[in-house]
């Protein structure tokens, strides 16, 4: 009898295997991040406007969660291609995986309670109504009618130390049900001092 993959595979505790993924820049990151914490988060399709909801709200920190020794590292499941022209102004690395290979090994789940959950609802309407503002301004695009990998997604969350050992996961039950940046920082902080800011200065002896 075969086992059925657990559909959440990766929880605190487990070890990712470290790899280099290449940005849809081009540029390889590493994860896990040998000096840094890594805050990989899976959101859904290139022009997604509850993921760039959340995603501003990284941006407008970003400077903070880098000074706590975080590296982020955002997944989506479209071409790199199309990504370029929706994450050119985003501050932090972004991974295509079209083929959903990162989301099968992390146990990230496509369900119909991504959109149907009440919860949900609110943070829809925000980002539609914000995004259609965006878009009648020029400043942002309409994503494709046409999703290959889907638009039910779930997004998830997972806080990977340099030696690989994942300190803290989170899936989500509906399409905004992610880590705000302050639960982020707050998990970084509870694990100790934090990995790659820069130590503190040492206050030298009166003569």
């Amino acid at each position: 009898m075969l086992m059925r993959r657990p559909a959440r595979p990766v929880e605190s505790g487990s070890t990712v295997t470290r790899r280099q993924l290449a940005t849809v820049c081009g540029d390889p990151v590493a994860v896990p991040d040998p000096e840094r914490l890594v805050h990989l988060q899976f959101r859904r399709f290139a022009g997604c406007p509850v993921c760039h909801l959340h995603l501003r709200s990284v941006v407008r920190r970003h400077a903070e969660i880098e000074a706590a020794g975080i590296r982020e590292v955002v997944v989506f499941h479209s071409p790199a291609e199309e990504l370029r022209r929706y994450t050119a102004d985003l501050p932090f690395a972004v991974v295509a995986d079209p083929g959903k290979r990162l989301y099968v090994e992390f146990g990230v789940e496509s369900a119909p309670r991504a959109l149907l959950s009440p919860r949900a609802w609110g943070p829809v309407a925000r980002a539609v109504l914000r995004g259609g503002w965006e878009v009648l301004r020029g400043r942002e695009r309409l994503p494709a009618t046409s999703q290959p990998g889907g638009r039910l997604g779930l997004p998830a969350d997972f806080l990977i130390g340099p030696e690989g050992r994942v300190l803290a996961a989170k899936y989500g039950e509906h399409v905004y049900d992610q880590w705000p940046v302050d639960e982020l920082l707050r998990l970084a902080s509870s694990h100790g001092p934090t990995v790659g800011r820069p130590p503190a200065r040492q206050p030298q002896p009166q003569p």
